[in-house]
């Protein structure tokens, strides 16, 4: 990893060294909400990867561009996204199933940036909810909150927030529980959900929030799963990211060097 991410993470880990804290468990309702959508997502089959395809509209301040988009995804908290756009190629990569986790991205330079550890800790996988909500519910890591019933762009929806406390013992429980804290938005008819959310933070200050959301919509079947053909990512607010999907496999085998980081 990276000698920034190294700083961050250790820093993070100080907050785990001092001061026991009581084990919280997920709520029923919450579990049963977050089982039921991803019974809706993937009916027969576990998902374990999903590539998705298709063009993305890309807009940052002045940087307005067009072009392809390739995104990859595993239950194991895995992620790369490949853009290929006007200016040249961006590329953002997460590598959580590793003992040590990294992510890193580039632009049209090419050169690896590290991405700290701070901000590895939401959901590499945004653009998959269907990942998404099975590495949550696999895991024993994760804590699942009922927030309650709301209505997110007048669409009814319950609010699932899930969270991941320290292992054992922390001197700052509600900081790395923030840090690792991720929104889900469902449709309480048909299950599917309808947004994620979560906060990034500047490179050197995990403190600072930086709010990031996602929409999904065009929901259609493929291979016996149900999968959002239109993604918009919000960062702070704004639109980012405006992917429209052309196709989408799962279960193919993603090799594990996919999302290697240097």
């Amino acid at each position: 990893m990276h000698s920034t991410c190294i700083g961050v993470a250790l820093s993070i880990f100080a907050f785990l060294t001092t001061g026991a804290q009581t084990p919280v468990a997920s709520n029923p309702l919450a579990l049963q909400i977050l089982r039921q959508s991803l019974a809706a997502l993937s009916p027969n089959v576990a998902v374990q990867d999903v590539t998705l395809s298709g063009s993305a509209h890309y807009i940052a301040g002045s940087d307005d561009e067009t072009g392809a988009a390739i995104l990859k995804a595993t239950a194991l908290g895995d992620s790369r996204i490949d853009l290929n756009l006007t200016s040249g190629p961006r590329s953002e990569v997460y590598n959580l199933s590793v003992s040590t986790p990294g992510g890193q991205w580039s632009d049209q330079d090419s050169t690896p940036k590290p991405i700290p550890y701070h901000n590895l800790l939401t959901e590499p996988g945004w653009f998959s909810p269907v990942t998404a909500i099975s590495r949550r519910l696999n895991s024993a890591a994760f804590v699942a909150t009922y927030v309650g019933a709301e209505t997110l762009d007048s669409q009814n929806v319950q609010h699932i927030a899930v969270s991941q406390p320290p292992p054992a013992i922390a001197k700052d429980f509600q900081l790395f529980q923030h840090l690792t804290q991720v929104d889900l938005y469902i449709d309480p008819s048909t299950f599917l959900p309808v947004a994620l959310s979560f906060n990034i933070h500047p490179d050197e200050n995990e403190l600072v929030d930086i709010p990031v959301e996602i929409l999904y919509s065009d929901y259609r079947w493929v291979n016996g799963q149900q999968i959002p053909f239109h993604i918009q990512k919000f960062l702070n607010n704004t639109l980012l990211l405006d992917i429209q999907l052309d196709s989408a496999t799962v279960n193919t085998g993603v090799p594990s060097t996919t999302f290697g980081v240097s």
